[in-house]
């Protein structure tokens, strides 16, 4: 047994490294209070509520309201942008301080949120194709299906008259994939709020409203209940202020009345024009999250791979068990729980960019402990067997003997390995992080050219890809496998 001693503790060496890596990297962010800057949660794809402007900074009715409330309170705001169910999840853990995202005050949500005064009173309405005319009224639903955008007030009001109407409802997470299934036809239509349709159409989205507001609902800021009294204070004090001396009404009729700019070029190639550095930003960012999440996932996946090969019991079941568990798991519930499952439990915030690199190195390291493992085991045994006849002990013929003839089967699988995990960074966008995937959803909420914008998004991908792909393929060559 202690033969094997060498390379137990240079595996325990290795652990104890990545735990304190870890560690080190997903530290509590602390905020220093004379500061007074609030991390403040919010969905930059429902416009005219937020959205990014075409230099691509974040505007909208939330974003300049709140900043002009910070600005008239004396304390600072930094933004998150994420998807609205990601934000309310963020606000529950107490990732962030609150948000505004044209958040209606509901009764389900006041059991878990503390609501400022609210700031606008918004109605859902229904819109159609403008080439539907067979479509006029909540009558003529039955038996079809309507699109909503997860976790509004038009998807809850939906919900609610569903059974009375009849129809089917399909879910998404941004209005402008809402808008484009019923504009090819897979939903007849679609319920959202009312000054959100009346953007989408002033825009150029060709629907039409067929119904009046229904299910007014006021909107506020929202933090997580029992938390942040002072932030609430302090919107509603300036919220009172901005009203008075008129900047409140100057906001509102800035967006609520915003047409199309008709200088805007809507071409594939003026999009591509007006959008490449943002788009550029976000590819460096899916790079750099891909390479630091590759380099973690790797280490954790030689561990748990060598442990699997180990003669001992205990290290074999250990790395099956990790191997199972984070192979099986979705990579979508594996980012939400570490995200915000895990600061709810330990009230430590995780950032948003932490939380993504351990997720890709949890589920990305699983693969990589699985084929690395079966990597040394396809070494015949009998290599094995000839080393410790020699007199070589076990960490010793691991070393000079197995490991040299499995890397050689490992190394096309490590680059096939980044690949995936550079398409996976696309799922973390549910977390905030502003890849290749989300900078192309804030693109769209602002001009409504989903086909076009992710045909530049699915080229990027697919150029990268294929040039990782090649450099697969001539390692495989040179090395003669």
């Amino acid at each position: 047994m202690k033969r094997h001693f060498p390379v137990i503790r240079w595996l325990m060496v290795l652990s104890i490294g990545l735990v304190v890596a870890l560690g080190l990297f997903s530290a509590p962010v602390k905020s220093n209070a004379a500061e007074k800057t609030y991390q403040i949660g919010t969905d930059v794809t429902f416009p005219p509520f937020e959205y990014a402007n075409d230099n691509n900074k974040y505007v909208g009715i939330d974003i300049d309201l709140m900043n002009a409330i910070a600005k008239d309170q004396g304390f600072k705001v930094n933004f998150k942008p994420t998807s609205f169910n990601g934000a309310i999840q963020a606000v529950q853990s107490g990732q962030l301080n609150g948000m505004v995202a044209g958040m209606s005050v509901t009764p389900e949500r006041k059991g878990t949120f503390d609501f400022s005064t609210a700031y606008y009173n918004s109605g859902v309405v229904m819109a159609v194709s403008q080439n539907n005319n067979d479509i006029k009224s909540l009558k003529d639903l039955k038996g079809k299906t309507i699109a909503v955008k997860t976790g509004t007030t038009g998807a809850q009001y939906a919900q609610s008259i569903q059974k009375k109407y009849g129809f089917k409802i399909s879910t998404f997470d941004d209005s402008s994939n809402v808008y484009e299934d019923v504009l090819t036809g897979n939903s007849v239509a679609c319920f959202d709020d009312e000054p959100v349709l009346r953007y989408g159409i002033n825009q150029g989205t060709k629907l039409k409203i067929v119904t009046k507001p229904a299910a007014g609902t006021p909107i506020a800021l929202g933090v997580k209940k029992g938390t942040n009294k002072d932030l609430v204070e302090k919107f509603n004090a300036g919220l009172a202020h901005l009203k008075k001396n008129g900047e409140y009404k100057k906001i509102m009729d800035k967006y609520l009345n915003a047409k199309k700019n008709t200088e805007d070029n809507h071409s594939f190639f003026g999009i591509l024009k007006q959008n490449k550095t943002f788009l550029w930003q976000g590819f460096l960012q899916t790079l750099w999250l891909t390479i630091v999440s590759i380099i973690f996932a790797t280490i954790f996946g030689v561990i748990f791979g060598l442990f699997g090969v180990l003669p001992i019991k205990f290290f074999r079941g250990l790395s099956s068990t990790v191997i199972y568990l984070f192979r099986g798991m979705p990579l979508l519930v594996l980012a939400l729980f570490i995200y915000t499952g895990i600061p709810t439990l330990t009230g430590t915030r995780i950032p948003a960019f932490i939380a993504g690199v351990i997720t890709l190195m949890l589920d990305e390291g699983a693969y990589i402990a699985a084929f690395v493992k079966g990597g040394i085991e396809s070494v015949d045994k009998g290599q094995m067997e000839a080393a410790r006849s020699l007199g070589l002990p076990f960490g010793k013929s691991m070393r000079k003997v197995i490991l040299p003839q499995g890397v050689k089967l490992m190394v096309p699988s490590f680059i096939n390995q980044f690949i995936i995990t550079l398409k996976d960074t696309s799922i973390l966008s549910i977390i905030g992080i502003l890849e290749l995937t989300q900078t192309g959803k804030i693109i769209i909420a602002r001009n409504l050219e989903g086909f076009k914008v992710w045909a530049m998004v699915a080229i990027i991908y697919l150029v990268v890809i294929t040039l990782l792909t090649w450099l697969s393929n001539w390692v495989k060559r040179r090395a003669k496998i």
